[in-house]
């Protein structure tokens, strides 16, 4: 188990629900910009069609709180969309998030089975689900467990069809956690998974996929120090260092100097969607 993903465990709990609201009062932007990327509605009404007068099934591997489907209904109007009720199944290797994420859920979205899981540890039928995805949920699986983690994720959706979006190396979050792991942990600890290495390990593995890229920002005024603090130790599941550690230190101070312009902080993503 690295430590990135035991400290990512960590955090995802009550205890720790006022780093995750300051995190997502600048992150939930990041599903607004994946509802507001593609058509979903005419998506999902076209997966409808291809299963018949049943419901569909749907998994979401590493569902955190449930903001992609919350996103969806707020901002891609799915909520009208011609389908069943979508029997929606989490995964996630927190109870809590598990919770969380259930209670999000709204039409067409109705809650179905939990998996208190990783990916790489998913055991269900080949072909279980019509549709699984992965939005912003990979980061903390190792490199060298990717391939498992695909492998199971193509296992529960053969046949059906899956998505994942998933930053880049030059993204912020990639970015800024190779600065902290070189700055506060002697270089020493596994880095996020970066959209290009699951880009060559679906090649390796002859998975055939289409990727769309969006690029946007994290942004919030230069005074809102607590939201931007909470927003920075959430993308390091560190709490123990504060915004003036941070910007005090030789590897992550300069790049944080680099997100400050015109009196706001600006956090830039670039992000690759792949549809499998």
């Amino acid at each position: 188990m690295s430590d990135t993903f035991q400290r990512s465990c960590e955090h995802w709990t009550e205890t720790n629900r006022p780093e995750m609201d300051h995190f997502y009062a600048l992150a939930s932007v990041d599903y607004r910009y994946l509802a507001e990327a593609f058509n979903w509605r005419d998506w999902l009404e076209t997966r409808q069609a291809e299963v018949g007068r049943r419901q569909l099934k749907l998994l979401d591997v590493a569902c955190g709180s449930g903001k992609f489907p919350a996103a969806l209904c707020q901002y891609a109007t799915v909520q009208g969309a011609n389908v069943s009720p979508i029997e929606y199944s989490l995964l996630d290797p927190s109870a809590f998030s598990l919770t969380e994420a259930r209670e999000a859920l709204a039409p067409p979205f109705q809650a179905g089975k939990k998996f208190e899981m990783t990916l790489q540890e998913l055991m269900c039928k080949r072909g279980e689900f019509d549709i699984a995805w992965a939005t912003h949920a990979l980061y903390a699986v190792p490199e060298g467990e990717l391939e498992v983690a695909l492998e199971r994720f193509i296992h529960a959706m053969t046949g059906g069809v899956g998505f994942i979006a998933h930053a880049s190396e030059s993204a912020h979050y990639l970015r800024f956690y190779r600065h902290y792991l070189d700055g506060f942990k002697g270089g020493l600890g596994a880095p996020y998974s970066s959209a290009e290495m699951i880009e060559k390990t679906l090649k390796k593995m002859g998975v055939c996929f289409n990727v769309k890229q969006i690029s946007y920002e994290n942004s919030a005024p230069e005074d809102a120090r607590w939201q931007v603090e909470g927003f920075l130790q959430r993308c390091l599941f560190d709490d123990k260092i504060n915004l003036e550690m941070m910007r005090a230190n030789s590897l992550t101070g300069p790049y944080l100097e680099t997100c400050v312009k015109n009196g706001r902080w600006l956090f830039k993503q670039n992000v690759t969607l792949f549809f499998l």
